[in-house]
């Protein structure tokens, strides 16, 4: 089911000593098995678990899963790595997301689960969405920008070093990737031109 290393144990132990007695973990998925699936791992003091939380012994602590959330958290593991700034929290579960579309998909459906799973969470973090207009014939891929990205000063580098190249990582079939928004018109960008 869940794997949690050791030192993440340790991690989430630390933190928890600093919490009334009887605290616990939660953890959550929004939107499991969809593109834009969240994880949300959070005290849970004691009692306040759900009666259909499934309880996960860890030793020195419970992590409570909410039911709806144990598909997406099949095979995952949660590490903690330490660092130079302290340390990071990682949760790698391969079913977050759902399932990739095969690779006889059509391409329009590949093309969108790249938008929705690697694309816009990228952009998001500015504010930012991207969005499919069209696939030529040519295997050109035409885009819409929108929110901070439409009128960003930055919209050339984004194009051409995040979305072309990580789309042509995920697809090399494609053949260009090129964007038809009018940047004249951005109400909000990241980075005014």
């Amino acid at each position: 089911m869940v794997t949690i290393t050791p030192a993440a144990r340790d991690y989430f132990s630390s933190l928890l000593e600093q919490q009334p007695e009887g605290t616990n973990l939660r953890i959550c998925i929004h939107r499991p098995g969809s593109p834009t699936a969240e994880v949300e791992l959070a005290y849970c003091p004691a009692g306040k678990e759900s009666e259909t939380d499934e309880p996960f012994d860890c030793g020195r602590f419970t992590l409570f899963i909410e039911i709806n959330s144990l598909p997406a958290l099949q095979d995952a593991m949660i590490d903690f790595e330490r660092n130079a700034m302290g340390g990071e929290l990682t949760i790698r579960a391969p079913g977050l997301k759902g399932e990739r579309p095969s690779d006889d998909a059509p391409l329009t459906e590949r093309v969108n689960w790249v938008l929705e799973a690697r694309i816009n969470p990228m952009v998001a973090s500015h504010g930012g969405l991207v969005s499919l207009v069209e696939i030529t014939s040519e295997n050109d891929v035409v885009l819409k920008f929108g929110g901070g990205c439409q009128g960003c000063g930055m919209i050339d580098v984004t194009l051409k070093n995040g979305v072309e190249t990580t789309m042509k990582q995920e697809l090399p079939e494609i053949r260009n990737v090129v964007d038809s928004t009018d940047h004249s018109q951005g109400e909000n960008p990241y980075y005014a031109a």
